[in-house]
């Protein structure tokens, strides 16, 4: 695998450390979960081929630093983040933008706020739960998870979350052993390092987040909405199929289910390039 070149970028309240691979228009790759950019080591190479391929760790995460003490986090500010990477990376031109789960959610608000800069975006399984009928129960699931972390720790307090994630998936479709990729398994430490303040930070501001479907719909042809063959029903997949539907749009599937990215790399990476190539 080719080393990345790697920097930094100071924006408001934090030091951005980000990688870049590749030469041609830009691809900004927005992580999601208590992912940085590592998460995307397993298709950042064949995409590469075709783009200046750019991620970085959120703030807060991994090797990008607070400037100060770990605070509420906002969408807006995430959207700004990757905002001034793109003024950093493609300055005066539109890229294209790929964001996973919360990273999903930053770039939609991205898109909103700043359609000039985006050529196109690919949006997967963004956990816009706010916009379902039972939105209600999902906040009480938040309730339900910020009361585990308090009372009992990280490990009860991800537990409720994936099962409030889960419930409602496909019960008949198989379940199939997945064996990570090496060099997802030796990211895995890191991950972990992230979770408490993913729990604690991102997903009570993010899983509230509500998006502006009325200027998304102005701007939908620059949006694809994505989600996975192997999560049907489950959460973040019926906010985008909603979403998509609000929108009069079809959802692009992806391989594997929400962390397809991580389980099925080279899959999901043929189909973002070839989404991205008939969608320029």
């Amino acid at each position: 695998m080719t080393e990345p070149t790697t920097g930094s970028l100071s924006v408001n309240g934090a030091t951005l450390h980000y990688e870049v691979r590749g030469e041609g228009p830009l691809l900004l790759l927005v992580p999601g979960g208590a992912g940085g950019a590592a998460s995307y080591d397993g298709v950042a190479e064949e995409l590469a081929v075709e783009y200046t391929v750019a991620s970085y760790d959120p703030r807060g995460m991994s090797r990008s630093t607070l400037d100060g003490p770990d605070t509420e986090q906002h969408v807006a500010e995430h959207a700004d983040d990757a905002f001034r990477m793109l003024e950093l990376l493609s300055p005066g031109e539109p890229a294209r933008v790929f964001g996973t789960s919360s990273g999903a959610i930053a770039a939609l608000h991205l898109l909103t706020v700043h359609p000039e800069r985006i050529a196109r975006l690919v949006a997967h399984e963004p956990p816009v739960v706010e916009l379902l009928p039972d939105a209600a129960e999902h906040r009480a699931l938040l309730a339900r998870m910020q009361a585990a972390f308090q009372a009992q720790g990280l490990m009860p307090a991800m537990s409720v979350l994936a099962a409030g994630l889960e419930e409602g998936g496909d019960a008949t479709a198989p379940k199939v052993e997945l064996r990570l990729p090496p060099h997802a398994a030796a990211r895995a430490e890191q991950t972990m390092a992230n979770l408490p303040y993913f729990v604690r930070r991102i997903v009570p501001s993010f899983m509230s987040y509500v998006p502006d479907v009325r200027r998304l719909e102005e701007v939908s042809n620059r949006l694809v909405l994505a989600g996975g063959e192997d999560s049907r029903g489950e959460l973040p997949r019926r906010s985008a199929a909603f979403l998509a539907e609000s929108l009069g749009m079809e959802l692009q599937r992806f391989p594997g289910g929400h962390t397809g990215l991580t389980t099925h790399p080279v899959e999901f990476g043929a189909l973002l390039r070839k989404v991205l190539l008939t969608s320029a």
